[in-house]
């Protein structure tokens, strides 16, 4: 998907009444959000704003903006009259937007220390420093990013439903192959009786972007089969009977992501892979519960992945990889350390791999949910995990 294709889908959004207002009802909730999270910050640091700068790529200029703006943007929230205030390079008023809005707030009468994100342009903070503000850092920003509102959630579950239409399409492709010489070709070519066109990830990976782009999304290069095969790899044909990953993680037009694994087999024998199988499905059904009974660490939730996995006869000595990170305006944000919480509001992917032999890995990944205390946490937009391809498609 080109920048054009992604400036054209926008524009046809933006048309659209409905799309728009949409739009700023999820800015406006999560700028109201946010605003709560940064009062309590400013309260506690007894500092009188919060500011950062950035273009509109970073997550955290996405989320406090009312629209997108080009260039650079300066945002703060003044602790004191309660109000977001916005300084873009797309103004037109000539200088530095960190400039400009930093002598908006020494206008407000605002003085002494200003909470920003760790990672404020160094131009930013000297422009801020320059009017007497003291900068000091704080994470209130991304803590707040963490616990998703309504609205992001139906984004990223937009996201997820263009990421499984991808894996199904792959599927499809894969449920009609045939074996020729040992290698799997499209039906279409063996139908017509002409030169078997083999399926190669490559191929695979086509297809999955071209479902992705049908269903409003945009692949942004997160697309792989067998993430960890080589450009050689690539071009060579796939084989019935040998685990076949397929990955995607596409941006929604709401800019956020989703998140989707699936390994799947053509004309498999039942071997070692059934039983990793088994067992990586089984670690989603755990992890599920255990996020149901409350809140729990990201390292608690990786390792009860893997203890699951284990439990059908895998010894140490067996490789399996877990990961639990959050998902949003990034493929991967917080919760994502060892020590923060998935807990209610949150929204989680998941993503189990466990070795199958030497040269092949079972891998499955899905993004969950989290709601209420003994409330069962939602997958969002989750295709059947089966190694099946026909289970996919039904």
């Amino acid at each position: 998907m080109t920048g054009g294709n992604e400036r054209s889908l926008e524009r046809d959004r933006s048309a659209d009444p409905a799309a728009s207002r949409a739009t700023v009802d999820l800015a406006r909730e999560r700028r109201d959000h946010a605003a709560t999270a940064l009062s309590d910050a400013l309260e506690q640091y007894d500092a009188t704003a919060f500011v950062h700068a950035g273009t509109d790529r970073d997550p955290g200029i996405q989320y406090t903006r009312p629209t997108p703006a080009g260039g650079v943007t300066a945002v703060a929230y003044d602790g004191v009259e309660r109000e977001w205030l916005v300084r873009s390079a797309a103004d037109g008023a000539g200088g530095h937007p960190a400039e400009r809005l930093a002598a908006t707030l020494a206008e407000r009468g605002l003085e002494g220390a200003v909470l920003a994100p760790p990672r404020v342009p160094h131009d930013a903070a000297l422009y801020l420093e320059g009017r007497g503000f003291e900068l000091a850092s704080t994470d209130a920003l991304e803590r707040a990013r963490a616990m998703k509102t309504a609205g992001e959630r139906e984004r990223i579950a937009t996201a997820q439903r263009a990421a499984s239409a991808g894996i199904r399409r792959a599927a499809s492709v894969l449920a009609d192959a045939t074996v020729v010489d040992g290698r799997l070709a499209t039906a279409a070519s063996a139908d017509a009786g002409s030169e078997p066109e083999f399926l190669t990830p490559d191929r695979l990976r086509i297809a999955i972007d071209e479902a992705v782009v049908g269903a409003g999304a945009f692949p942004v290069g997160t697309t792989a089969v067998n993430p960890d095969s080589s450009a050689e790899t690539d071009a060579e044909a796939l084989r019935p009977g040998e685990p076949i990953v397929l990955e995607t993680a596409p941006r929604g037009p709401a800019g956020y992501y989703g998140g989707l694994v699936r390994t799947l087999v053509v004309d498999g024998d039942g071997g070692r892979e059934r039983r990793v199988h088994v067992g990586v499905t089984q670690s989603f059904r755990s992890a599920r519960s255990m996020l149901t009974a409350g809140p729990e660490s990201v390292t608690a939730v990786e390792a009860d992945l893997e203890a699951e996995v284990r439990s059908f006869g895998f010894g140490d000595g067996d490789a399996i990889e877990t990961r639990v990170s959050g998902v949003g305006l990034e493929p991967r944000e917080r919760p994502i350390d060892g020590d923060e919480d998935v807990g209610s509001g949150t929204v989680v992917r998941l993503d189990v791999a466990a070795r199958v032999d030497d040269d092949d890995w079972l891998r499955i990944a899905d993004v969950l949910a989290i709601n209420d205390e003994g409330e069962r946490p939602d997958w969002l937009a989750s295709p059947s995990q089966s190694l099946e391809p026909t289970a996919l498609l039904e």
